[in-house]
């Protein structure tokens, strides 16, 4: 399987996991705060900067990033077609710097350290008995372990229908994602059954 995390040796890779996570919601939280353009641009630019310092591959790194700006993009053409110019370049900035900063913090963090920080985080909600911690974290791991998995199942099921000269539909594309998906965490699941590791 594919992962989000790419090994390196740059600032953010050098940083706790927990660090970078709680400076990921602080940024989050600030971005909401501010409808100043020329803030939210030089936040979008920092957020270009600290992507590209990952030591990855530029074109590999932002194709990864593709899907999601297009959805971005596509929310800002509905604002700015049924609310006004300014609120659809104040959103596609915020989301496209959010997407940015989220993709830097999950490229430099590994999915085990993601768990770790993750269940640590839930550990005082589990005292009060509201959730199992564990279950928490393995929910985030397996999240970020299926999500390039799921983009590039729909890349070769798309690549399959331009072989046999058919034109790519949502509609034949979105069946055979969601089956070949829900068997793999069909299987994801009877392993971890297998292995007691939500009975731990």
């Amino acid at each position: 399987m594919r992962s989000l995390y790419h090994q390196g040796d740059s600032l953010l890779h050098r940083l706790p996991a927990p660090v970078k996570i709680a400076g990921l919601a602080a940024a989050a939280t600030a971005l909401f705060f501010t409808r100043d353009p020329a803030w939210l641009v030089a936040a979008l630019l920092a957020g270009i900067a600290l992507y590209a310092s990952l030591g990855q591959r530029i074109a590999a790194a932002f194709a990864r990033l593709r899907p999601i700006l297009l959805t971005i993009l596509l929310l800002g053409v509905f604002l700015l077609i049924f609310s006004s110019a300014e609120e659809a370049l104040v959103t596609v900035l915020r989301l496209s710097t959010l997407m940015l900063l989220g993709a830097a913090v999950t490229a430099s963090t590994s999915i085990q350290a993601f768990m770790e920080t993750i269940t640590r985080a839930a550990a005082p909600l589990e005292r009060l008995g509201l959730l199992k911690a564990a279950d928490i974290g393995l929910a985030v791991g397996l999240v970020l372990r299926f999500v390039p998995e799921v983009l590039a199942r729909y890349e070769d099921i798309r690549d399959a229908h331009v072989a046999r000269g058919l034109k790519p539909r949502a509609s034949t594309l979105i069946g055979p994602l969601i089956i070949s998906t829900l068997k793999d965490a069909d299987n994801i699941a009877a392993a971890i059954d297998a292995r007691g590791i939500r009975g731990q």
